[in-house]
């Protein structure tokens, strides 16, 4: 049983599926933090390649791996990482990304600064083909804004924008307050689980510290982007959202941004009825779609990893 004297500052949680290419790499930078004491929870959901093997060779004690016993998705694999987590903190580790050092460190120190339980950093995005690095946003920029609000948060998460929004970041969250207001990553979602949930802490009062440097490297995946082009994956998130609405008061900022949210996934849903149409060679069903939502016309002129490519010369270069 862990103790407040030996309790962890930080506990990283890394879902994985089929990650024996980038499990060690992403262990291993967490592993290397400096100045905080850490555990590290894997959570493999069911992986058919030696993702689990390569786990259990790291002989570190901080390392604890849990085999689900079915294929849950991503959010259900974090929420039992969360529930067998025993740090002050709780840090988000995708399988296929990594941190540098001194991130842990950087962030609480700034969370304890401004007196918050949750806090986010900025990203360096390394192309996965071996292409350039950049940084998601300038530091310059990050500095400006102390905090997160939920307008901003909710405003900046929205489809088809021209540039990266804060729902890249991943979030650092105080272990206690999650369990206080009873918050869990939504597992009906495979797209989306990690906006609601920041979204969700944020209407339930939290405030949200920005630390400007970049600590997380995310290795830029083309398939993890097309994935989001997936119906029912927008309907998902269209579904989570009236329940976030009926659970929490927004204030009258925060419903403009959601208002403009919602429309941005209509029109997503739109366009890919449009292309589900178009693919199908139904006429009628095309025209009928685009005369409902003009906009989903609007979209096809750019497909969505065109347009992320389109951001790259105008992202931060990375040194």
């Amino acid at each position: 049983m862990t103790t407040l004297q030996n309790q962890p500052d930080v506990s990283f949680v890394i879902a994985a599926y089929n990650a024996e290419e980038t499990i060690a790499r992403a262990i291993e930078s967490a592993l290397a933090q400096v100045g905080v004491t850490l555990e590290v929870v894997v959570v493999d959901d069911c992986s058919t390649d030696h993702t689990v093997e390569i786990v259990r060779q790291i002989a570190d004690p901080r390392v604890t791996v849990i085999c689900q016993p079915s294929n849950g998705g991503p959010a259900r694999a974090r929420n039992r990482g969360i529930e067998a987590a025993s740090g002050a903190w709780v840090a988000v580790l995708d399988a296929d990304d990594e941190i540098s050092a001194h991130r842990s460190a950087r962030m609480i120190a700034r969370a304890d600064a401004l007196t918050t339980p949750l806090v986010v950093d900025n990203l360096d995005v390394v192309a996965m083909d071996g292409g350039r690095s950049w940084r998601m946003f300038t530091e310059d920029e990050l500095r400006a804004r102390a905090r997160l609000t939920l307008a901003d948060y909710i405003g900046s998460n929205v489809l088809f924008r021209s540039t990266f929004n804060f729902g890249y970041m991943k979030p650092m969250f105080a272990r206690d307050f999650l369990q206080r207001h009873d918050l869990a990553f939504d597992e009906r979602l495979r797209i989306g689980e990690d906006y609601l949930l920041v979204a969700s802490a944020l209407a339930s009062g939290a405030t949200c510290a920005v630390e400007p440097s970049a600590g997380y490297i995310y290795h830029l995946r083309q398939g993890s982007i097309s994935r989001v082009l997936d119906l029912h994956h927008v309907d998902s998130m269209l579904a989570a959202d009236r329940v976030f609405l009926n659970r929490f008061h927004l204030s009258d900022e925060a419903l403009v941004a959601q208002r403009r949210r919602t429309r941005s996934l209509l029109e997503a849903r739109a366009f890919l009825t449009l292309v589900s149409h178009i693919k199908n060679r139904s006429a009628a069903g095309a025209l009928k779609t685009a005369i409902e939502t003009p906009r989903a016309l609007w979209h096809l002129r750019m497909p969505i990893v065109k347009r992320l490519r389109r951001l790259m010369p105008t992202s931060t270069p990375v040194s």
